[in-house]
Order: structure tokens, then sequence, then C-alpha cells
């Protein structure tokens, strides 16, 4: 990161933000802290988060193709919250269950809520693409079209693409009593289609079908103005009117039921429950739990069925009979289904309509010809991404690969992605004779498959492989690497916010601590340990460890800060994180809150405290930043007195990451990086005024904007000047 401003002082590491601080008046009566009136639904606070998204799609400040990305992932984190959240609700609704969050709502008037949210943020939704968006790509030469408005020539030249490249794909479906309804896969599209007989053997039947939209063919077709039946489709081709794959398939429905003719068709899709339990204290082998457990999961408990806006009634009352879904769980809407592939439009080579390209600086320390391990031995070295190239982190480990001196290197994976080249450069280091031992985490969500794939490919070579950990999950981002020196061995090691992943390191903002320091050496050597052993440690040197030790020492940290603000006031927290749910520690803070303690949160996603409440949390402000890049490091400081502190790692608040995973959060010991993270990260985000979001003690949130007369701060551009990172356009 940018050199230090030499002329601030410890005393003043920890700064006020833009506003000043509230003034809390006394309190004049005791106050129950675990009132299930503090504190926020979690699933609630989920679909605020996902407005903000939807919001950000309607800012016409965002570029064109930017905001249709924002509108995709807008119904590619519906997807998941239907997919991970609500089964439970419904079952808990069913059998009348006691309500288990904090908030106390029972589940049925929870599922009541989120249905009517959901459905406002739909109609907003729809009349974004239709009003707006779908519009303004269609002036900036974006043209949707259908199959029946093409010219004649233009529709041979599909008919050929499809007859050669669709229809052997395609498997029609017979539903009656010889041919049960068929399963359907989770969210996959599909055509419900009435038939009606025309052939002599069978005139007039009704008959009843279903087609599987392919999804490995592409989704979008684009048909150039000169094409005819003597040109070949280039699926490669981003120029011309696009054609929707299901759009073409409906259009050819009778070719895939010879002698019927279709009376009747439309498409429909349903989300299954995806959050099953892996029986991991009956398996035998965890790798063949997770193997089943990945195969059940694509059809399990159906929890929403979607369907088009304007489907007969007979082909709906078709489905409701074999899928026997409760009026609660039917959306029906205009919108293209599975809206989240239209993410693929970012692959239009229109550079006007997107973000500028942004261009990360590679640290030198970490460029090739430079002595990497010379460069951490004397100074710590903290990156942040993607300001700063995660090539620096890519770097290091192929550093270590290829080094004769390295010994040993042991690294935890938890979502590395397809192509990675971090378990490269440990195949690699292997078949150089290095010990080298991979953490792999099968039971991250999503990337089981992937991760099991990834884990026999470096068993095969001979890697050291640990299947996760029973009973938790291992979340935490560690790399270390053991070099012999003239002195001895010496350790190296790499903590990490986010993912050891190079694509999404391009999107996500995320810190990454290397440091040869001998302490945090010891507890991650230790913590390696008890991953591949059975040892146990309780407490360690430097590092929080969950799920024994963070939750603690977060606590005795917060209980310190009430006291130094009650000895000497000017006590201060930061905490930046994606979720801030876990009852205990917002008990703590309205506690630090009723002492006088100034308490900032940057909280991307779930955040279940209420802030600004009279008497409670009069001191706790709560922001939300939504922009180009995702918001992902984990950031908590601590003025204390004048010698503040400062924890980075893995780990959000919530329950499940301070007693269900193993998490590090590691201390930030050298007082220049520390000073810089808060110079060049927090405060500007603390002063964001174009993106940010203000939550309000309901829930709500408000969009800030500069007063008048007051510059636009767009904080993740301010932090790509400070970094002095990003090319001047």
């Amino acid at each position: 990161m940018a050199e230090k401003n030499t002329n601030q002082t410890n005393a003043e590491a920890v700064r006020p933000a833009r506003r000043p601080a509230r003034k809390t008046p006394p309190v004049n009566a005791p106050v129950a802290l675990d009132a299930p009136s503090l504190y926020i639904n979690r699933e609630l606070s989920w679909i605020e988060f996902d407005r903000k998204v939807l919001e950000t799609a309607m800012d016409t400040q965002v570029p064109l193709i930017e905001r249709v990305k924002f509108l995709s992932i807008f119904f590619n984190n519906l997807d998941e919250f239907f997919m991970v959240r609500v089964m439970n609700l419904q079952r808990q609704a069913r059998v009348g269950a006691e309500p288990t969050g904090a908030d106390k709502m029972p589940a049925a008037k929870l599922l009541t809520e989120i249905r009517r949210h959901v459905l406002e943020m739909l109609d907003t939704a729809e009349d974004l693409w239709f009003k707006d968006l779908k519009p303004a790509l269609q002036k900036k030469g974006i043209r949707f079209g259908t199959y029946a408005t093409l010219s004649a020539k233009r529709r041979a030249f599909l008919d050929r693409y499809f007859d050669t490249e669709i229809f052997p794909i395609l498997t029609p479906q017979a539903v009656d009593a010889g041919h049960p309804f068929p399963m359907i896969s989770n969210t996959s599209m599909n055509f419900v289609v009435e038939l009606e007989g025309v052939h002599e053997d069978e005139p007039g039947r009704t008959r009843f079908g279903r087609v599987k939209c392919p999804n490995n063919v592409p989704r979008f077709l684009f048909i150039p103005e000169d094409a005819d039946e003597n040109l070949s489709l280039d699926v490669d081709s981003r120029e011309g009117t696009i054609i929707m794959i299901e759009d073409l398939i409906a259009a050819r429905m009778e070719r895939l039921f010879p002698g019927y003719r279709v009376r009747s068709e439309g498409l429909f899709r349903i989300t299954r429950n995806t959050d099953g339990e892996i029986e991991e204290d009956e398996a035998d082998d965890l790798l063949a739990a997770v193997r089943d457990y990945v195969e059940q999961r694509r059809f399990g408990s159906v929890v929403r069925f979607e369907l088009e806006r304007g489907m007969p009634q007979r082909l709906q009352d078709f489905l409701n009979k074999h899928l026997e879904m409760r009026p609660q769980q039917i959306y029906k809407t205009k919108m293209p289904l599975s809206f989240s592939e239209f993410m693929g439009l970012s692959s239009v080579d229109r550079p006007g309509l997107k973000y500028p390209a942004f261009h990360a600086r590679l640290p030198k320390a970490f460029e090739l010809e430079t002595d990497t391990f010379a460069a951490i031995r004397k100074h710590d070295q903290l990156f942040y991404h993607p300001y700063e190239s995660f090539t620096s982190v890519l770097n290091f480990l192929q550093k270590a690969a290829v080094d004769p001196q390295v010994a040993a290197i042991k690294q935890t994976l938890y979502r590395c992605g397809s192509n990675s080249p971090i378990v490269k450069s440990l195949l690699e280091a292997r078949r150089r004779g290095k010990q080298v031992t991979a953490v792999v985490e099968l039971k991250a969500r999503f990337d089981e498959e992937r991760n099991i794939n990834w884990a026999e490919s470096l068993e095969r070579a001979g890697v050291n492989v640990v299947y996760g950990f029973a009973g938790l999950k291992i979340h935490a981002k560690l790399c270390l690497v053991v070099r012999r020196e003239e002195k001895g061995l010496k350790r190296y090691v790499h903590i990490g916010t986010g993912n050891y992943n190079a694509s999404s390191a391009k999107i996500y903002t995320d810190l990454g601590l290397i440091t040869a320091n001998n302490e945090i050496c010891d507890d991650v050597q230790d913590l390696f340990n008890v991953m591949t052993g059975c040892g146990i440690v309780d407490e360690y040197r430097r590092i929080f460890v969950s799920p024994k030790g963070m939750r603690p020492n977060l606590a005795k940290l917060i209980r310190e800060e009430i006291d130094f603000h009650k000895a000497s006031g000017n006590g201060r927290i930061i905490l930046k994180c994606n979720q801030l749910v876990d009852p205990d520690i917002i008990h703590l803070l309205y506690e630090a809150s009723q002492a006088g303690v100034k308490i900032e949160c940057i909280v991307r996603g779930i955040c279940s405290l209420r802030p600004g409440l009279p008497g409670i949390s009069e001191t706790i402000t709560v922001r939300s930043v939504v922009g180009r890049l995702l918001e992902h490091a984990r950031i908590y400081c601590f003025r204390h007195g004048d010698n503040p502190k400062m924890y980075v790692g893995s780990a959000d608040l919530m329950p499940r990451n301070l007693n269900g995973r193993i998490e590090v959060l590691t201390p930030i010991l050298d007082k220049d990086l520390l000073q810089n993270v808060l110079d060049q990260i927090v405060t500007p985000q603390l002063n964001d005024n174009i993106h940010a979001w203000e939550m309000q003690s309901d829930g709500s949130y408000r969009k800030l904007s500069p007063a008048v007369g007051e510059a636009v701060y767009d904080s993740q551009e301010e932090i790509g000047k400070i970094l002095n990172l990003r090319k001047r356009h």
C-alpha cells in the first residue's frame, strides 16, 4: 500500500468521520438489550441488501451494460436466497416451530413479509427492464428481436442452426399414464406444451409434454443482418439482432412432436432447496458424503415456482397438479426467466457502455525479478486487491514453488475457481519435490464439485490433501511457506480476507497480509497442524481463531474500548464486514454505545443491529457501499486509547463464522500499514456520498447524495486515486 503520511501521529490513528459524533443522552431506566425489537430479521435485511443492488441497476450514472449486469446480479442473489434460506422457514411455518432468531419473528409472518418485498422488487425490475434498460440498449444498437419478426432469409438461417446444433440435443418428454412427470432440475428453464393430435392415428387427442432448454448452448444468438441459409452462425460473434434460445425453440416446437400441433406452450422454472445437511458424523468417507450431497441437491424440495405471466390457465393447472405448489410459492413474471444469465451481455464489445478498464499495480517487491522473500523479511507486505494486483499473491506462491530453498508449502483452498493458478503452483511445487499440503474445503457451497476435482488432481500428484474438518467449515485464507536459509528454516505466511481466486480478485475488494513475523508464523503453523492432525490449541499468540478464540477476543476488545472511553473519553470502534448478525456481538455494541463509544459500521450485506435508537445505539452508524467493486474485506479497528488495534481476516460477525467455522483474524502490527488502511480505505468509505447507503433504525436504507455545493465523493474512485494505481483517463 502507499506510503504513510509522516505528519500523522499514532494518537490520530483513528480519525473522526466527516459527520460529528452524536452525544448520548443519559439512559433513565435499564433497557433489556436482548429485546427482540432491538434486532432486525436477517432475512429481511438480506432482501434490503438485494434492493440496493436493484437500485444500483436503476442509477443512470452507471454505464448501461453495467446496469444490466447489476440487474442480473439482483436476480442471481434472489435465486441464492430462495435456494438457501426459504425452505427452512417453510418447514418451521408448517409445524408452528418457535422462532429462533434474536428478532423472534414467526416463520409464517416472515414468509409473508418476504413474499411482499420480493413481489414489490420484481415489479420494479420489470419496469426497469422493459421501460428503461431494453429500450436504451436498442438505441445503442443492442437489439433484441423475435424469430417471428425476422426476415425469411434470417429465419432460414436460424432454422438451419436449430436443425444442426439444437434439435439433436433436445429431448421431448410426454406426460401421460405411461410417462410420469419428469424430475425438474434446479433453476433449469423448461417448456410445458399442450399438444393436439393431427395424425390420423390420434386425431384431436390432447397431450401434454415438457422440453428442457439446454444449458450447454448459447442463450443469446446474434443474427447478422446479411444472414441467409448459406451462412453459418458464429456463436462467438456479438454483432447483430439478439434472438433468445428459448424463442427459437418455441418457434420450432412442432419439430419435436411430429403428428401433433402445438396448441399452447409456456416457460417455467423451479428453484429447489440446496441447504441440505452433509451427514459427516455418520460418514466413513467425507469425500463420498459430499459427492452424494451434491447429487441429491439438484433435486431438493421445491421452494419457488416461476412461470411466464400470461401462460394459459390449462398449463398452469397441469403444472400445479404435478408440482403441488402452494400459492405463496408461485411467482408470475414478464421478465425473461434465468435473468442472471444476462450477465453474458458483458461480453458485447461496447467499451463506451461499460466502466473504464481497470489497471492494477503490481508492487515492486513481487515482480518476478525481485527478491520477494528479502522484501518480506524487511517488513510486512499488505495488499488491497484489486487496486494492487492479485498477481502479487500468485507470484509469491509461484516463486515458492520453484525456489530450491523452499522445503514446504501449506495452503487452504475454499473457492479457488476453475483453471486455478494457485493449484498449478502447488502441483509445480510437488513436481519439484517439495512437501505440499492442501486443506481443501469440500463443503464450500456451490463449489463442492470443483473442489472435489481439484482435491483429486492434487492427490494424484502426491500432494498431501486434507478434506476439510469434521463438523466445521474451514473458511480461513492461509498459506505457509517454509524456506531453508542461512540461519535455519524461515517461514512466510499469507493471510487474506478473500478467496485464492484470481478471477474474483478482480472484482472483490480484499486485503492480504504477507509476513515473516515469528509469532504469527508459529500460530499459523500450529493451526495447520490442528487442521491436518488431531491437536487442540485453546489460545494462539497473535491471531484470533474461531470457533474457540475469536468470539472471546473480539468481546474483550469491545469491553476494553468501553473501559478506555469511561477513563478518558474518545472511544471509537470501526467494523467493516459483509454481515453483522451475531446477537451477542450486537448486544456488546449496544453496551458500548450506551457507554458513549463512537461505533462506525461499514456492512455490505445483512445487518441485524438497529443504529440510532435513543438510549440504545445513538452513537452507532451503519452504512453500506455498493459500487463497481464488491466490498469484501473485513477490518476490525479499536482506538484503544492512543494504541490502536486492527485485525483483518476471513470472518464476518455471524454465529456461523464465530461458532461453526475455522476462521482467522490477524493483527496489523506495523503501525504504518495500520494507518494506511485507515487513511486509504476506511476514511474514504466513511466519506462516500454517491455509492453509500445509510441504514435507518427500522432496517431500511437511505442513499446518500452530495449536499448542495458539496463535491461528489466516490470512495472506490478516490481509493484508486489515493493509491495512485488507476490509469488516468
